[in-house]
């Protein structure tokens, strides 16, 4: 059944996901945060810049006022970078109906972790929020394809099974699969640290290695999501799924991927500054690098490779000496469940 939705964003996956949601039947609104931005997206019927090609129907509205966006919504999809979704979410808040009775769906498609408190993106919403129907969408979906209506398939987590059916039937079409799971924290945690290990992955190619270390690095990388996210009360099936190693193949192997080009550039000598201006779009992974090991440190998790990550951008390391330092780690089993 059609719906009224609110995306709040207008990057490159906001544009995707207002071009699926409007191609649904539902009546979608685009919210983006300067009137200037508003009248590009008018004028091109997308984003120009971040989603060229990408025309969204004429029925689609946008709007730079958070009230016109949330205001009466039923579904509202949260599709901005990870550093700016607190101060977005209080902007959301006013116009929420947080009433008892209310159905409103927050929908947060951003991932991340905020440096600051260590939060998940949909822990951030509540705080902000309290009480507020909140879920997570999330999976190897790269805006590029989904504007491009090639097959993609996604996982929507949710605290109660009828909100997770609920977001399944509104973006669910023949070109877009979407799966349900309870599991909200693997999703998220799947999603924030998948971007540090496409940055790894991506310096690896940069420095001129080869398929074995790109191998190496997203089977050990999805050990390392995974034994942090099960500490924190995650999920082992999450991590073996489409926001585990499903997102991190597509975010490690493609150039879509920003994490992995600005891997790219870092391991070609830039840092990663100069590699943020010339991708000239958000890197997720860098944001969420010190934060995940700081939780590494918290839950007490062994993660080298978001280590050595965090040494590389931060701390002057090369990639050379990284990749060295991972090469000469103390000999072990390959998992603990595996001891003789």
């Amino acid at each position: 059944m059609a719906g009224k939705t609110g995306v709040i964003g207008a990057g490159s996956w906001g544009i995707a996901l207002a071009f699926l949601l409007a191609n649904n039947g539902h009546e979608t609104t685009v919210w983006s945060r300067s009137e200037d931005s508003v009248e590009r997206l008018k004028s091109y019927h997308g984003n120009e810049k971040k989603l060229p090609g990408v025309f969204l129907p004429d029925t689609v509205v946008y709007t730079s006022s958070m009230e016109e966006a949330v205001k009466d919504k039923d579904v509202l999809v949260l599709v901005v970078p990870s550093a700016h979704i607190r101060e977005t979410v209080k902007l959301m808040a006013p116009y929420i109906d947080n009433t008892a009775e209310s159905e409103q769906i927050i929908v947060n498609c951003t991932k991340g972790i905020e440096e600051d408190t260590l939060m998940l993106m949909s822990d951030v919403i509540l705080d902000e929020i309290p009480g507020s129907r909140v879920c997570v969408l999330s999976g190897p979906s790269h805006a590029e394809e989904v504007g491009r209506k090639l097959p993609t398939t996604i996982v929507v987590g949710a605290f109660d099974k009828d909100t997770a059916k609920k977001v399944q039937n509104i973006f669910m079409n023949d070109v877009f699969r979407v799966y349900i799971s309870p599991d909200m924290l693997g999703i998220e945690i799947g999603a924030a640290l998948k971007n540090v290990i496409a940055l790894a992955a991506g310096m690896a190619d940069g420095f001129g290695l080869g398929d074995n270390t790109k191998a190496a690095l997203i089977t050990r990388g999805i050990a390392e999501i995974a034994r942090l996210g099960i500490a924190m009360g995650g999920k082992f099936e999450t991590f073996a799924g489409l926001s585990g190693i499903g997102d991190l193949v597509v975010t490690c192997a493609s150039m879509h991927s920003r994490n992995r080009r600005a891997g790219i550039l870092i391991g070609e000598g830039k840092t990663y500054k100069e590699a943020m201006d010339e991708v000239q779009m958000v890197v997720e992974g860098v944001y969420s690098a010190k934060a995940a090991l700081q939780l590494a440190e918290k839950y007490e998790v062994d993660m080298p490779i978001v280590k050595g990550v965090n040494e590389i951008l931060f701390e002057g390391k090369s990639v050379g000496e990284g990749i060295h330092e991972l090469m000469m780690r103390e000999r072990r089993n390959e998992s603990s469940a595996l001891d003789w």
